[in-house]
Protein backbone atom coordinates (compact mmCIF):
# COMPACT_ATOMS: atom_id res chain seq x y z
CA UNK A 1 0.00 0.00 0.00
CA UNK A 2 1.19 3.21 -0.72
CA UNK A 3 1.17 5.95 1.47
CA UNK A 4 2.85 8.92 0.12
CA UNK A 5 6.15 9.49 -2.28
CA UNK A 6 8.91 6.54 -1.11
CA UNK A 7 6.70 5.44 1.44
CA UNK A 8 4.97 1.63 1.57
CA UNK A 9 2.95 -0.26 3.88
CA UNK A 10 3.16 -4.05 3.82
CA UNK A 11 0.39 -5.75 5.58
CA UNK A 12 -2.85 -4.62 6.93
CA UNK A 13 -4.10 -2.64 10.27
CA UNK A 14 -3.52 -6.06 11.91
CA UNK A 15 0.32 -6.63 11.77
CA UNK A 16 2.15 -4.09 9.24
CA UNK A 17 5.83 -3.72 7.94
CA UNK A 18 7.14 -0.46 6.22
CA UNK A 19 9.24 -0.06 2.99
CA UNK A 20 10.98 3.37 2.29
CA UNK A 21 12.48 3.95 -1.06
CA UNK A 22 14.84 6.18 -2.10
CA UNK A 23 17.23 6.29 -5.63
CA UNK A 24 19.68 3.84 -3.60
CA UNK A 25 17.28 1.06 -2.80
CA UNK A 26 15.05 0.01 -0.20
CA UNK A 27 14.92 -0.02 3.69
CA UNK A 28 12.47 -2.17 5.56
CA UNK A 29 11.27 -1.74 8.56
CA UNK A 30 10.19 -4.47 10.93
CA UNK A 31 9.20 -7.54 9.16
CA UNK A 32 5.56 -8.58 10.37
CA UNK A 33 5.23 -12.43 10.65
CA UNK A 34 6.32 -15.16 8.41
CA UNK A 35 3.45 -15.88 5.90
CA UNK A 36 3.45 -11.96 5.45
CA UNK A 37 6.47 -12.53 3.37
CA UNK A 38 3.90 -12.83 0.26
CA UNK A 39 2.45 -9.41 1.01
CA UNK A 40 6.26 -8.16 0.62
CA UNK A 41 6.66 -9.69 -2.37
CA UNK A 42 3.82 -7.80 -4.12
CA UNK A 43 4.17 -4.82 -2.75
CA UNK A 44 7.95 -4.52 -4.35
CA UNK A 45 5.76 -6.14 -7.48
CA UNK A 46 3.97 -2.71 -7.36
CA UNK A 47 7.12 -0.54 -6.89
CA UNK A 48 8.39 -2.71 -9.94
CA UNK A 49 11.57 -3.22 -7.23
CA UNK A 50 12.26 -6.76 -6.01
CA UNK A 51 13.92 -7.99 -2.98
CA UNK A 52 17.43 -7.80 -4.31
CA UNK A 53 16.99 -3.71 -3.91
CA UNK A 54 16.29 -3.98 0.16
CA UNK A 55 19.57 -2.80 1.45
CA UNK A 56 18.65 -3.43 5.21
CA UNK A 57 16.01 -4.35 7.91
CA UNK A 58 15.85 -2.22 10.75
CA UNK A 59 13.04 -3.28 13.41
CA UNK A 60 11.29 -1.31 16.36
CA UNK A 61 11.99 -4.16 18.51
CA UNK A 62 12.48 -7.63 19.14
CA UNK A 63 8.86 -9.43 19.53
CA UNK A 64 7.73 -12.26 17.23
CA UNK A 65 5.50 -10.20 15.16
CA UNK A 66 8.36 -8.40 14.04
CA UNK A 67 10.94 -10.06 13.19
CA UNK A 68 8.46 -12.83 11.15
CA UNK A 69 10.70 -13.01 7.64
CA UNK A 70 13.69 -11.11 8.70
CA UNK A 71 15.85 -13.95 9.54
CA UNK A 72 15.06 -15.23 5.63
CA UNK A 73 16.01 -12.36 4.28
CA UNK A 74 19.09 -12.03 6.10
CA UNK A 75 20.09 -15.99 5.30
CA UNK A 76 18.70 -16.08 1.55
CA UNK A 77 19.37 -12.32 0.43
CA UNK A 78 22.70 -11.60 3.18
CA UNK A 79 20.32 -8.67 4.16
CA UNK A 80 21.51 -6.70 7.65
CA UNK A 81 18.93 -6.59 10.00
CA UNK A 82 19.22 -4.30 12.51
CA UNK A 83 18.22 -3.71 16.44
CA UNK A 84 18.68 -1.89 19.40
CA UNK A 85 21.31 -3.28 21.79
CA UNK A 86 18.89 -3.87 24.62
CA UNK A 87 16.70 -6.09 22.20
CA UNK A 88 19.24 -8.38 20.43
CA UNK A 89 19.08 -11.15 22.64
CA UNK A 90 15.27 -11.28 22.47
CA UNK A 91 15.15 -10.79 18.25
CA UNK A 92 17.87 -13.73 18.71
CA UNK A 93 15.36 -15.47 21.10
CA UNK A 94 17.26 -16.28 24.32
CA UNK A 95 15.05 -14.52 26.06
CA UNK A 96 11.35 -13.57 26.13
CA UNK A 97 8.83 -11.49 28.27
CA UNK A 98 5.30 -12.26 29.54
CA UNK A 99 3.75 -9.21 30.18
CA UNK A 100 -0.22 -9.09 31.29
CA UNK A 101 -2.37 -9.18 28.68
CA UNK A 102 -5.03 -6.65 30.25
CA UNK A 103 -8.35 -5.71 28.79
CA UNK A 104 -9.32 -7.58 26.21
CA UNK A 105 -12.72 -8.90 23.63
CA UNK A 106 -13.42 -12.25 22.39
CA UNK A 107 -13.96 -10.96 18.96
CA UNK A 108 -10.95 -8.72 18.43
CA UNK A 109 -8.56 -11.42 19.69
CA UNK A 110 -10.07 -13.63 17.97
CA UNK A 111 -9.48 -11.78 14.69
CA UNK A 112 -5.93 -11.31 15.66
CA UNK A 113 -5.00 -14.76 17.12
CA UNK A 114 -6.85 -16.16 13.57
CA UNK A 115 -4.85 -13.83 11.06
CA UNK A 116 -1.62 -15.04 13.00
CA UNK A 117 -2.05 -17.91 12.90
CA UNK A 118 -2.92 -18.43 8.84
CA UNK A 119 -0.05 -16.48 8.10
CA UNK A 120 2.36 -18.92 10.11
CA UNK A 121 2.71 -16.27 13.12
CA UNK A 122 2.44 -18.91 16.11
CA UNK A 123 5.70 -20.05 14.07
CA UNK A 124 8.60 -17.78 15.11
CA UNK A 125 12.19 -17.85 13.54
CA UNK A 126 14.53 -16.17 14.97
CA UNK A 127 17.25 -13.84 14.23
CA UNK A 128 20.77 -15.46 14.50
CA UNK A 129 22.62 -12.87 13.32
CA UNK A 130 21.84 -8.76 14.35
CA UNK A 131 23.51 -5.73 14.22
CA UNK A 132 23.23 -3.70 17.12
CA UNK A 133 22.24 -0.24 17.60
CA UNK A 134 21.94 2.40 20.03
CA UNK A 135 19.87 5.73 20.10
CA UNK A 136 20.84 8.18 18.07
CA UNK A 137 22.48 6.00 15.57
CA UNK A 138 22.30 7.38 11.56
CA UNK A 139 22.69 3.93 9.95
CA UNK A 140 23.63 4.16 6.08
CA UNK A 141 20.93 3.20 4.32
CA UNK A 142 18.41 3.98 1.96
CA UNK A 143 16.79 6.85 3.77
CA UNK A 144 19.18 7.90 6.42
CA UNK A 145 17.14 6.14 9.04
CA UNK A 146 17.67 7.12 12.67
CA UNK A 147 17.65 5.31 16.24
CA UNK A 148 15.49 7.09 19.09
CA UNK A 149 14.98 4.93 21.60
CA UNK A 150 11.57 4.65 23.15
CA UNK A 151 11.57 1.93 25.62
CA UNK A 152 8.63 0.52 27.63
CA UNK A 153 6.95 -1.90 25.59
CA UNK A 154 10.63 -3.52 25.87
CA UNK A 155 13.91 -2.55 26.71
CA UNK A 156 15.09 -1.78 23.11
CA UNK A 157 11.66 -0.28 21.46
CA UNK A 158 12.40 2.46 19.29
CA UNK A 159 11.48 4.94 16.65
CA UNK A 160 12.76 4.97 13.22
CA UNK A 161 13.00 8.26 11.87
CA UNK A 162 13.00 9.32 8.33
CA UNK A 163 12.81 12.65 7.46
CA UNK A 164 12.95 11.61 3.52
CA UNK A 165 9.15 10.25 3.83
CA UNK A 166 8.84 12.58 6.99
CA UNK A 167 8.15 9.55 8.83
CA UNK A 168 8.89 8.47 12.04
CA UNK A 169 7.64 4.75 12.61
CA UNK A 170 6.98 3.41 16.30
CA UNK A 171 6.80 -0.44 16.14
CA UNK A 172 4.67 -1.06 19.33
CA UNK A 173 5.39 2.24 21.38
CA UNK A 174 1.62 2.54 20.61
CA UNK A 175 -0.97 1.91 18.59
CA UNK A 176 -4.28 2.68 16.96
CA UNK A 177 -5.97 -0.23 16.79
CA UNK A 178 -5.83 -2.19 19.84
CA UNK A 179 -5.39 -5.86 18.96
CA UNK A 180 -7.19 -7.43 21.88
CA UNK A 181 -9.89 -5.10 22.20
CA UNK A 182 -10.53 -3.52 18.57
CA UNK A 183 -10.47 -0.05 19.89
CA UNK A 184 -9.15 2.03 17.39
CA UNK A 185 -7.42 5.63 18.04
CA UNK A 186 -4.04 6.50 19.38
CA UNK A 187 -3.56 4.39 22.71
CA UNK A 188 -0.74 2.81 24.76
CA UNK A 189 -0.40 -0.78 23.06
CA UNK A 190 -0.65 -4.13 24.70
CA UNK A 191 1.51 -6.74 25.86
CA UNK A 192 3.71 -4.06 27.41
CA UNK A 193 6.96 -5.09 29.49
CA UNK A 194 6.91 -1.30 31.21
CA UNK A 195 4.05 0.89 31.05
CA UNK A 196 5.40 3.76 32.89
CA UNK A 197 8.36 3.50 30.61
CA UNK A 198 6.04 3.75 27.64
CA UNK A 199 4.87 6.74 28.83
CA UNK A 200 7.46 8.39 29.23
CA UNK A 201 8.28 7.46 25.72
CA UNK A 202 5.12 8.75 24.48
CA UNK A 203 5.95 12.02 25.99
CA UNK A 204 9.67 11.88 24.07
CA UNK A 205 7.91 11.24 20.95
CA UNK A 206 6.91 15.23 20.64
CA UNK A 207 10.01 16.30 20.15
CA UNK A 208 10.24 14.64 16.76
CA UNK A 209 8.80 16.51 13.88
CA UNK A 210 6.90 14.14 11.36
CA UNK A 211 3.66 14.11 9.70
CA UNK A 212 3.49 10.42 9.36
CA UNK A 213 3.24 8.04 12.93
CA UNK A 214 3.35 4.57 11.63
CA UNK A 215 2.42 1.69 14.73
CA UNK A 216 3.24 -2.06 14.19
CA UNK A 217 -0.74 -2.42 14.61
CA UNK A 218 -3.27 -0.35 13.38
CA UNK A 219 -4.06 2.76 10.81
CA UNK A 220 -1.44 5.02 10.01
CA UNK A 221 -1.38 8.22 11.14
CA UNK A 222 -0.97 11.25 9.09
CA UNK A 223 -1.79 14.20 11.39
CA UNK A 224 1.41 14.49 12.70
CA UNK A 225 3.62 13.59 15.69
CA UNK A 226 2.20 16.64 17.86
CA UNK A 227 -1.64 15.44 17.82
CA UNK A 228 -0.72 12.13 18.57
CA UNK A 229 0.98 12.57 21.68
CA UNK A 230 -2.34 15.26 22.70
CA UNK A 231 -4.56 12.31 22.12
CA UNK A 232 -1.97 9.48 23.43
CA UNK A 233 -1.83 11.72 26.66
CA UNK A 234 -5.55 11.25 27.67
CA UNK A 235 -5.34 7.86 26.43
CA UNK A 236 -2.62 7.33 28.96
CA UNK A 237 -4.32 8.37 32.11
CA UNK A 238 -7.22 6.85 30.95
CA UNK A 239 -5.01 3.49 30.97
CA UNK A 240 -3.22 4.14 34.15
CA UNK A 241 -6.94 5.35 36.09
CA UNK A 242 -8.17 1.68 35.23
CA UNK A 243 -5.13 -0.27 36.17
CA UNK A 244 -4.70 1.86 39.69
CA UNK A 245 -8.75 1.30 40.01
Amino acid sequence: MRLAPGLHRVGNDIIAAYLIEAPDGLTLVDAGIAGQYRDLENELKSMDRRVEDIRGVVLTHGDTDHIGYAERLRRERGVPVYVHEADAARARGEVSSHPAWGRWRLGATARFLWYAMRREGMRATYLTEVVPVHDGDVLDLPGSPRIVSLPGHSAGSVAVVVPAVDAVFVGDALTTRHVLTGRRGPQPAPFTDDTDAARGSHQKLATIDATWVLPGHGAPWSRGTREIVAELAGADAAAHRTSAG
